[in-house]
C-alpha cells in the first residue's frame, strides 16, 4: 500500500497501524539496537513509485522503519514524503548483484544499493525480526 504520509491524518495513521502495527516502544527500540535503517540509495523502483520519484531532481533516497507487523519504507519527492507499508506477510526481500537488495510487495518494488557494513546489518536485523514475528504457519501445527 502506497500513501503519502506528509501530513497527520486519523485515518491514514490507523490504515497503517492496522497493518503493521503500533511503532515500537523506547525499550523495544533499544532492545532491538534501533529501528531505522541508514540512507538507502535508490537504484531502481516499480512504475509507480518512479514515476513520483521522476518528479523532483533530488538524490533518490529512502529509509526503511521496523514495526511489530511490518515495514515502512519511506521516500520523499517534491516536498512530499510517501510511504509503502509493507505486512511481514507480503513482504519478499532478495539479495540482487554485488550489492543490491530488493524490496518486492504486490506490484511495487524497490532496489536498493547495500553496499555497506550498516546497511548490510540493517537487513540482516530486518529477516531476524520479520522471522520472530511472523504468523505461525500451516507446517509449524
Amino acid at each position: 500500500m502506497l500513501l503519502n504520509v506528509s501530513y497527520s491524518d486519523k485515518n491514514i495513521t490507523q490504515k497503517i497501524d492496522e497493518a503493521v502495527g503500533k511503532p515500537l516502544t523506547l525499550k523495544e527500540r533499544f532492545a532491538l539496537g534501533g529501528i531505522g535503517s541508514p540512507k538507502l540509495h535508490i537504484t531502481q523502483a516499480s512504475m509507480e513509485i518512479n514515476n513520483l520519484l521522476l518528479l523532483d531532481n533530488n538524490l533518490n533516497t529512502c529509509n526503511i522503519e521496523i514495526r511489530p507487523k511490518g515495514i515502512i519504507v519511506r521516500f520523499r519527492s517534491l516536498l512530499e514524503t510517501y510511504g509503502l507499508i509493507i505486512p511481514y506477510y507480503k513482504l519478499n526481500l532478495f539479495k540482487g548483484d554485488l550489492a543490491i537488495h530488493s524490496i518486492h510487495v504486490d506490484k511495487h518494488f524497490i532496489k536498493v544499493r547495500s553496499d555497506t557494513k550498516a546497511v548490510q546489518k540493517f537487513f540482516k536485523k530486518l529477516l531476524d525480526h520479520r522471522t520472530d514475528n511472523l504468523p505461525p504457519s500451516i507446517d509449524d501445527l
